[in-house]
């Protein structure tokens, strides 16, 4: 086992004799789990309270009219934010660790509960086949007296019946190891995306408390000194239309004032601001180092790239629609850690949707391996009037798909909460909203979008 401290209630469910029953005596490590477990749920917990504090001190801030100290205040809590949200995922982190340990502990349990049982299992089927080759007939003659024959028979009789529960057990130990090691998979997925995003707000301290610092050294703490670095700083018209818009996914950057016309084009079929689209688009870029690299049927350090049951059925299916070739067209790679699979890749285009996601907009329909386009199920054409099916791999169905899930996700409601709600759905699920830790990915998107709105104010008024 790799962890001594494994549950006792687990122990228990699993207690198949002596042998592992045996490792259930009442000990100080069971007693040190739970206070260990209750310890990082109280100071998770405590973390989690200051960060929305500091959440809605960012919100209020942000409503104030712009001047030096409202900035600095701004900034000052959003890094306190931010530093709050490693410490939360460092909790968190430590809490899966411990999880994906216990689990990887089952697993060793079940997979000796398989061991033995395919012992005995291999066992009863030697004594069924020396059944087999000895008759009834021989059984009786063999016998002094007739009630030797039926003890035989009742033994034999039990044995093939042992067998069959023995099969029985095998398949639900069998079933079991499978939902544990499915169980261990999303834990690592938890872990792997809390430290990706943990990477991802270190760099977005830096990045605040270098600009923090710029603000101090320049303007000494003058309003009318701030007012003209604000001025200094921001770009020109000329400078905004020059610049490219980074695309994932493959895709290749495209000029900035045709990403705001595409956005500007979804914001008006579905409510959803073109520059929070741009914002979601434009951190999804920034967020992902293995977008765009593998091909569906790939095998990645031994593992396969696309989920085999949930999306190869459906992007072989696309492929077929859209005409293009599924083994040349490149999609993201699996999520791989010391030789384990923490993710699935498979992420599609700029909007980086996995073929199952794209289905619900894109007009596939079916399950399992079965699946076809149906025109009339395609939101994405509809909308963008299209003569042909949508494609995650086409910009302005990319564009249109990231609109029409952000609204979905409740953003078309316009508010600064609605719209940071909807960025965190978007990444981590209508679940993960909720939980602060996943906070940070919103903040990230709502500060691209106030940069974003800017710049499309000043090229707007050429």
């Amino acid at each position: 086992m790799s962890r001594l401290g494994l549950h006792y209630t687990i122990l228990s469910a699993l207690c198949l004799g002596t042998f592992l029953c045996g490792l259930m005596a009442p000990n100080v490590f069971a007693e040190t789990e739970a206070q260990r477990k209750a310890r990082l749920e109280k100071e998770l917990e405590n973390v989690e309270r200051q960060i929305l504090k500091q959440q809605v001190l960012v919100e209020d801030t942000r409503l104030e009219r712009q001047s030096l100290e409202r900035d600095l205040n701004l900034l000052d809590a959003q890094i306190k934010k931010a530093q709050l949200g490693i410490q939360a995922r460092n909790l968190a982190i430590e809490q899966l660790g411990d999880q994906i340990e216990d689990k990887e502990g089952v697993i060793v349990i079940l997979n000796e509960r398989l061991a033995r049982q395919r012992q005995s299992l291999g066992q009863l089927l030697r004594k069924t086949q020396e059944i087999d080759d000895y008759s009834m007939v021989e059984v009786l003659l063999s016998q002094e007296d007739l009630s030797g024959f039926f003890e035989d028979l009742e033994s034999f009789t039990s044995i093939k019946q042992s067998l069959n529960e023995s099969v029985d057990i095998l398949k639900e130990i069998r079933a079991d190891t499978e939902d544990q090691k499915s169980s261990l998979e999303d834990k690592q997925l938890s872990e792997a995306e809390l430290r990706r995003l943990q990477e991802q707000e270190k760099k977005g301290i830096e990045v605040q408390e270098a600009e923090k610092e710029q603000i101090l050294t320049v303007t000494k703490g003058q309003e009318a000194a701030y007012t003209e670095l604000l001025e200094q700083q921001q770009k020109t018209a000329a400078q905004i239309r020059a610049q490219l818009f980074e695309l994932s996914g493959g895709g290749a950057a495209i000029p900035f004032p045709e990403a705001v016309a595409l956005a500007e084009f979804a914001s008006a079929q579905t409510g959803v601001s073109a520059a929070l689209v741009l914002a979601i688009l434009e951190q999804e870029s920034a967020y992902g180092s293995n977008i765009g690299n593998c091909a569906y049927d790939d095998i990645v350090q031994g593992k396969e790239v696309m989920h085999p049951d949930r999306d190869q059925p459906i992007f072989l299916a696309m492929a077929d629609v859209l005409g293009f070739s599924a083994r040349s067209q490149l999609v993201s790679c699996p999520w791989i850690r010391s030789g384990e699979r923490i993710g699935w890749g498979g992420a599609m285009g700029p909007s980086q949707f996995i073929p199952s996601t794209w289905a619900l907009y894109g007009g596939m329909v079916g399950s399992g391996s079965d699946w076809e386009y149906v025109k009339s199920n395609d939101v994405i054409r509809s909308l963008t009037g299209k003569s042909s099916a949508s494609s995650p791999f086409n910009n302005q169905d990319a564009f249109m798909a990231t609109a029409l899930l952000m609204r979905d996700n409740g953003a078309a409601a316009g508010t600064y909460k609605a719209e940071w709600t909807a960025a965190i759905r978007y990444f981590a699920g209508w679940a993960g909203a909720s939980n602060p830790i996943n906070f940070p990915y919103g903040d990230n998107v709502m500060t691209r979008k106030e940069r974003l709105e800017a710049e499309i104010k000043i090229l707007k008024s050429i």
